[in-house]
């Protein structure tokens, strides 16, 4: 139930990081503002709350089928839900430095 938990709880908080990622398909989240959007990191937040309900609250566990994480599988689990997000970063600013480079 450990693994499952925490690819469940990966994808949908990597899907909270592409979501920030994919605001625009050129500039850097970090150059819009990562605040420049309240709703958007209001929901990204709510999301967030909300997974960590359903891993931690015990009757959200019965109906999702998940069990709690300890702190090391938890670190892991938002690490590798990060990776999305850098990916989708990543190639912006590959795709900007070509831009430059024509």
């Amino acid at each position: 139930a450990t693994w499952q938990t925490m690819l469940f709880s990966t994808l949908a908080l990597a899907q909270m990081g592409n979501a920030l990622a994919v605001r625009s398909d050129r500039e850097s989240l970090f150059r819009l503002g990562i605040l420049s959007n309240k709703i958007l990191i209001g929901s990204v937040l709510l999301t967030v709350i909300l997974q960590m309900a359903v891993i931690y609250v015990p009757f959200l566990q019965d109906i999702f089928k998940t069990t709690s994480l300890t702190w090391m599988e938890l670190l892991a689990t938002f690490g590798l839900s990060s990776v999305l997000f850098w990916v989708v970063e990543l190639a912006k600013w590959v795709m900007r430095l070509r831009s430059r480079a024509r």
